[in-house]
């Protein structure tokens, strides 16, 4: 039974046992941000396939303060594990897309509770000013900190087809500058969007193998209901290819066994509520698909990494 449930990856959890002499759990903060790609700076309503009530927990309000929320997610948690310490996650819209003022202010605020241990910050990668990332080098060395940038592809053909609004040439560079300066590193990527092949994907996880990163996010396409990519699929099926839930589960094992071992896997799946959900719905916890992912891993006795070699070259 062991060899079962043995890890084939190297897992978010494991990672903060190795971190953290305590257990710990996020609490997703909502802080008011907006997104340079919603307020006309970039470009005016967001990617296509956004919806940001899919991020948002039940503890989570956005008319709530910072202090508020964490205080709230604490009391969801800590009825469990009253001894357990917390990492604020700053999730919704871009989240250090303010003055350094506002940011810091909002950081600080969060970090004043004695039970939060560190920061988990969610954003852009053409959103992130020196001056800040300086903030979070200096915060790093008393704090935990994760800078999580959403990437969602390396190609810059579906990101301006999604209307990402940066390049990757963008992430590659924040993702350089950040773990240059010694703070956790962690990138997001959406398997399946509309245009992208099999060996497409695949090759995501060569390019990020070749980025030093911390940690990796993975999740399938989800078309969620009042977005234009909702209206794109309703309008061109044909755009889209959905996999059911095992031939998601073979791509993910491809990608993990060409992905740099180092990388720790932070998530496989995502699950967004089903009033908005249109489509892939799988009827399926995500804990349940991740087991599946690790037991047909053990089945076919591979790993992440197993096909790995560090011979990408980014302009090839």
């Amino acid at each position: 039974m062991d060899k079962e449930v043995k890890k084939r990856y190297r897992d978010f959890g494991s990672f903060l046992c190795e971190t953290f002499p305590y257990k710990v759990q996020k609490i997703s903060v909502h802080a008011g941000f907006s997104c340079p790609n919603r307020d006309g700076t970039k470009g005016w309503g967001g990617c296509t396939y956004c919806n940001n009530l899919t991020f948002s927990p039940a503890y989570c309000h956005t008319h709530q303060t910072v202090s508020e929320q964490l205080k709230a997610g604490i009391r969801f948690f800590a009825r469990k594990y009253p001894e357990m310490k917390y990492i604020a996650y700053f999730q919704a819209y871009t989240n250090t897309y303010s003055s350094i003022d506002v940011l810091v202010r909002k950081y600080e605020e969060a970090l004043a509770f004695p039970e939060v241990t560190g920061l988990i910050v969610a954003t852009r990668p053409d959103c992130m000013p020196e001056e800040l990332l300086d903030y979070f080098a200096q915060l790093s060395r008393q704090k935990f900190v994760l800078i999580e940038y959403g990437m969602e592809s390396t190609l810059d053909a579906t990101l301006r087809r999604i209307n990402r609004g940066h390049t990757q040439a963008e992430s590659e560079d924040a993702i350089r500058r950040t773990a240059d300066k010694g703070i956790h590193t962690g990138a997001h990527l959406i398997l399946g969007l509309p245009g992208e092949e099999r060996s497409d994907i695949l090759r995501h996880a060569d390019v990020v193998s070749e980025l030093p990163l911390t940690t990796l996010k993975l999740h399938q396409l989800q078309l969620i209901r009042h977005t234009q990519m909702a209206k794109d699929y309703a309008e061109h099926p044909e755009w889209f290819h959905l996999p059911g839930m095992e031939e998601y589960i073979d791509l993910v094992i491809s990608f993990l066994e060409r992905l740099n071992p180092s990388a720790v896997v932070e998530r496989f799946v995502s699950q967004s509520p089903k009033e908005l959900l249109i489509a892939p719905d799988w009827g399926q916890k995500n804990h349940v698909v991740t087991a599946k992912v690790n037991q047909r891993m053990a089945e076919r006795n591979t790993r992440q990494g197993k096909l790995y070699t560090a011979k990408y070259i980014a302009n090839h």
